[in-house]
Parts: C-alpha cells; structure tokens; sequence
C-alpha cells in the first residue's frame, strides 16, 4: 500500500498569521512538522502544500519537498487533492497531517495507517477524554461511533449527553472521545469528497467531516494514546512550549 503524507500549509490565518514559519526554538513550526512525519514508516512520501512562496522556498531551504497550490482552497482537504494531482507516482491513500501541529508523533501516523485496509473510505483518529474542561470544551470537537469502530457523529457539544447525571460527575459514568485532526483518504475518495456541496450539519457545527457522514461515506477511528497539540494562536505556542521544556 502506497501512502502519501501531505501536510497543508497556508499562509494568512486570522489569529496566527504565517504560523507555519514562526520559530519553535531554532526550527519552523512547519519544518518540525515534516521532520516528524518523515519518521513515520507507513509513508512513501512527505510533502508540504501551500499557497505562499514564502512557505515553499522556506522547505526548499531545509530540504523538504512542496507543491505549489491554490490560495483559495476552503479546506486542507481541498488542498491536498490538488497537491495529489500534482505529486508524480501512484497512491492508495492520502494522509493529511495538520502543518501546525509540531509535536505530532509518527506513532499517530502509524497508527492511522494501520487502520487502513481496501475497502476503508475514510478514516481519523480520536483520543479518550480525562478531564471536564475538555469534555465541555466547545472548541474541541467530541466523537461517537459504531462497534465497527466507524464515526456516527461528531460535534462541538458533548455526546452523548447524560440525562440526570450532573456535568462535573459525566466522565464517571460514560467514556467520551474527542477529535484529533488528522485525515486519511482512499485516493478515489479524495477526488469525490472535494466535489460535495457544504452540508446542513456541516455548516452548523463548522465541521467539514460532517459533510462525508451526511453524503454516506464511511470514517474510520483509530484511537490514539498519544496527545494532541494544535497551534491555533501565538499563546498556544507559547503554553506548549512552557509544557515541553
């Protein structure tokens, strides 16, 4: 199985602008990024996506490989597809791995590739949730799913909810998951998926994989042990970096 790691990187972001070349001590967020995918042994290729030559000649420079892509995509997903189109070779699957999470483990990559199989369509990771500020944290999308280990819904909301038990006492009484923002794509399912319209449930919680539930495709989980770190501000940089030293 041939499996291609992109990692979507855009410039302009409203609360982080250029957050993929800000400095992690002494190395971009985005070159630690490829640098930690690269270790993963299930991908046959590493690249960045991108749609600023800031980005691109910043990978040139340490050695990495990038595509050049459109600065209007809507979505990493979207991202991706073109960068596929434009990668030479033949690939099974696409595996999106997020440009601002510096600290991902290739154990994570790994790990959701190994759920991968012929028939999977689609599929995430997840991760157990231990304290209640997360699970009631509206900002950190939670998961339920089937026995076949296959998402059935994903939301801002905790779910499910339990009727008479008081908040504070939930994590006693019901395992809950969230989400962790790494995708993988069956390479035909990736050209179908860019073509869907936004869906209801999409637009209402903000999730673009609410829109693959709603269209009839299959999300596959896996459940991760390991931590996830993602950078959305300059102050999340800054209270990770004070937890890793």
């Amino acid at each position: 199985m041939k499996i291609l790691g992109i990692i979507p990187a855009r410039y302009a972001s409203t609360r982080f602008p250029a957050k993929a070349l800000a400095d992690i001590n002494g190395k971009s967020m985005i070159q630690r990024v490829y640098e930690q995918a690269s270790k993963s042994s299930s991908l046959k290729k590493v690249l960045v996506a991108t749609d600023h030559e800031l980005i691109s000649d910043h990978v040139k420079k340490f050695g990495g490989e990038v595509v050049m892509t459109s600065d209007s995509h809507q979505s990493g997903t979207d991202r991706c597809f073109e960068a596929l189109q434009k990668t030479e070779g033949s690939f099974d699957y696409v595996i999106n791995i997020q440009g601002d999470e510096p600290f991902i483990q290739p154990g994570q990559i790994d790990l959701l590739a190994g759920c991968l199989a012929e028939k999977t369509e689609l599929a995430t990771l997840i991760k157990k949730i231990t304290d209640t500020e997360t699970l009631f944290n509206p900002n950190t999308p939670k998961v339920i799913f089937n026995k076949n280990k296959e998402a059935i819904y994903f939301s801002r909301q905790t779910i499910p909810y339990l009727r008479g038990i008081k908040n504070e006492e939930w994590l006693n009484y019901h395992e809950f998951y969230k989400h962790i923002g790494i995708y993988a794509y069956r390479t035909d399912i990736l050209s179908r998926i860019t073509l869907l319209p936004v869906s209801p449930l999409e637009k209402a919680e903000a999730l673009e994989q609410l829109r693959w539930i709603e269209h009839g495709y299959k999300i596959k989980i896996a459940i991760t042990e390991y931590e996830s770190y993602g950078i959305d501000t300059l102050e999340d940089l800054q209270r990770i970096l004070k937890q890793k030293v």
